[in-house]
């Protein structure tokens, strides 16, 4: 497993070719910022294994990687479904009242009343804005899952990292 220093960046769709190049797909945005980043910790269930970009191709919405470390499609095979995970000191420096995503996943989540719905469990990308997926939790005020938009000044109120709290003008019956 990755340790708590290591963000979540993409994930490796397959493999392209023959010569061991493998589909990535990314999180970041741009999308091709991916390739900014070396090296990457490529995690499955049952291991992490560090691996460093000899050669990318950015062809249309497709991200095509070569590795120092694999050089045929059977090695490439192998690394299908792999998350990609960066070390976090390796982006950028954000402006005050920014936030990564992965800044937010396991924070709280209350109401402007004081109604706790649970924890940041992950985020989506919708196109008008993104949403905050909350799981219940310990203490939360019924066991569903609610899908909060991340609008801020209208939804997202607050965002105190230092509490590990966001604050939202969300209803409990939403």
């Amino acid at each position: 497993m990755t340790d708590s220093q290591d963000v979540l960046v993409g994930e490796i769709m397959g493999p392209h070719g023959l010569k061991g190049w493998v589909r990535v797909f990314s999180y970041t945005r741009p999308v091709n910022q991916i390739l900014d980043y070396s090296p990457w910790q490529l995690v499955s269930p049952s291991e992490t294994e560090e691996f460093i970009i000899s050669c990318s191709r950015v062809t249309g919405k497709k991200i095509l990687v070569l590795f120092e470390e694999c050089r045929s499609r059977n090695m490439a095979d192998e690394l299908k479904a792999r998350q990609i995970f960066v070390d976090k000191s390796q982006l950028p420096s954000l402006e005050s009242g920014d936030f990564y995503w992965n800044d937010l996943i396991g924070m709280q989540v209350k109401s402007s009343d004081g109604i706790f719905f649970g924890n940041v469990d992950s985020l989506m990308e919708t196109g008008a804005n993104d949403v905050l997926v909350v799981s219940p939790a310990t203490g939360s005020w019924d066991g569903r899952e609610r899908l909060i938009p991340y609008v801020e000044g209208e939804i997202i109120l607050k965002v105190d990292q230092n509490s590990n709290q966001i604050t939202v003008n969300w209803q409990s019956n939403y």
